[in-house]
């Protein structure tokens, strides 16, 4: 049994509506938020984790895609498990997939909805959306449409830092402290929910709280070397997404989460989600994969992914 209630899903998120700029920024208006540039994507500073040179996956981030006319292209097809046999795989797109036919009938989808920085809109999101909104079926105990997010905690690298408990007009409850600015674990919290917040509002994204957010943890974005603080910007984002009463997971590899937050303890927001892994080459690879460790100890793993012809195939472990 799904972890999550599909009726639910499905009745919660009717035909998508595209949403415009003006509507978000109306959206935001109306909760006394007026959106300016936000240029969070500064060099690392020194005590950042640096990316290695191998890629967990392909939504790790890279150069800025640019939005083009619907593809005329042929559209893959989904691969097949090395020994034979029939899965159904959904796949997760995003700004790579740019320009680019996207896979027939998935069975599921999840859509990026950055530009491979956690400031920043994918310029094909509502494409994709649209894409994704043909799904139909149920099959996986997975929501039809999920969305990832990326993620980062600049720090004073970043041109944008918050000074303060307040944002999207109101006084956000803290549970560490009043941020004054500072580069420390209480504005962490504070800069991890402002960007959820924008994320949710800001990229005209329509009925935010009727999707399922993962949260893309990669050593490729901008992070502390304080784990603390790392922890504490991804619970702000968990904590403005349960605010909103959306459902959030986390998709990384052990190592990167290992090197970016650590253990996290029972009394953690973090320490229940869902974990999705990246890392095997074949659709029967990511079956295995469902065996793994989770993120977190009090998590499960419902989700893997593997990567074929340029393409993230997503494996229901549910």
């Amino acid at each position: 049994m799904s972890i999550f209630n599909s009726a639910v899903f499905g009745e919660k998120r009717p035909s998508r509506q595209q949403a415009t700029a003006f509507l978000s920024f109306v959206v935001a208006t109306a909760v006394g938020f007026v959106p300016g540039p936000r240029l969070d994507d500064g060099t690392p500073p020194e005590s950042s984790i640096i990316q290695p040179t191998a890629a967990a996956s392909a939504t790790a981030p890279a150069a800025p895609a640019q939005p083009a006319a619907p593809s005329t292209l042929a559209q893959p097809s989904a691969p097949q498990p090395s020994a034979g046999g029939t899965m159904l795989l959904g796949n997760d797109v995003s700004w790579p997939q740019c320009n680019k036919a996207l896979p027939k009938d998935p069975a599921f989808a999840i859509v990026g909805v950055n530009n491979g920085l956690a400031n920043t809109t994918n310029p094909c999101l509502h494409q994709q959306l649209d894409w994704a909104d043909d799904i139909s079926s149920d099959l996986t105990g997975q929501p039809g449409v999920a969305l990832y997010i990326n993620t980062a905690n600049p720090g004073s690298a970043g041109s944008w830092w918050p000074t303060s408990n307040n944002y999207g007009g109101k006084t956000v409850p803290n549970p560490y402290g009043e941020c004054k600015g500072q580069v420390d674990v209480p504005c962490a919290y504070m800069y991890g929910y402002a960007k959820a917040f924008d994320d949710a509002y800001l990229r005209s994204i329509t009925n935010p709280e009727d999707y399922l957010w993962w949260l893309d943890v990669e050593t490729g974005n901008s992070w502390s070397g304080n784990k603390d603080a790392n922890r504490a910007d991804l619970e702000g984002m968990t904590d403005f997404f349960h605010s909103i009463d959306a459902d959030v997971g986390i998709y990384s590899t052990g190592v990167q989460w290992g090197q970016i937050v650590g253990q996290v303890s029972p009394g953690s927001n973090l320490y229940n989600l869902p974990s999705w892994l990246p890392g095997a080459r074949t659709a029967s690879g990511a079956k295995g994969n469902c065996s793994a460790a989770p993120l977190t100890a009090g998590g499960r793993v419902i989700l893997t992914q593997f990567v074929s012809k340029g393409f993230d195939y997503d494996y229901s472990c549910i």
